[in-house]
């Protein structure tokens, strides 16, 4: 895996898709989500471990720019770049290519950080760590 660019790659269900036969707008942050927590894993931070020392990652920001629609069946990738934006708030930016053509669909970022058991901003160590290396 690229440190620095994670892909994922996915392929539109009929009932994400409107009454337009396009994948509806919302859907589109699903597909972001998802990827992002596939990258995490891939990066070694469990969501569970971190929820269980009462660690919550969450959004606090989302921006999208839409630039086509997906219909069902359409193949597609996600890619995810993570960038530190702050000492406690992760940046993902985020691109949807439809396959095999790579046309552009979404781009957008996600602004995230981490609640320690107060309440309270914190990034958990082994984050910080993976952030401070890209």
């Amino acid at each position: 895996m690229d440190k620095e660019c994670f892909t994922l790659e996915m392929a539109v269900r009929d009932y994400e898709c409107d009454l337009q036969g396009v994948v509806n707008n919302a859907v589109y942050q699903n597909y972001l989500e998802h990827a992002r927590h596939e990258y995490l894993k891939a990066i070694g931070i469990d969501f569970a471990a971190l929820a269980a020392q009462r660690i919550n990652l969450v959004v606090t920001r989302v921006e999208i720019d839409y630039k086509t629609s997906l219909t069902s069946g359409d193949r597609f990738v996600v890619e995810v770049r993570p960038e530190r934006i702050s000492p406690v708030r992760i940046g993902f930016r985020q691109d949807i290519y439809r396959l095999p053509d790579r046309k552009p669909v979404v781009k957008g970022l996600v602004t995230g950080t981490a609640l320690n058991a107060k309440g309270r901003p914190q990034l958990p160590k082994e984050l910080a760590e993976i952030l401070d290396r890209l």
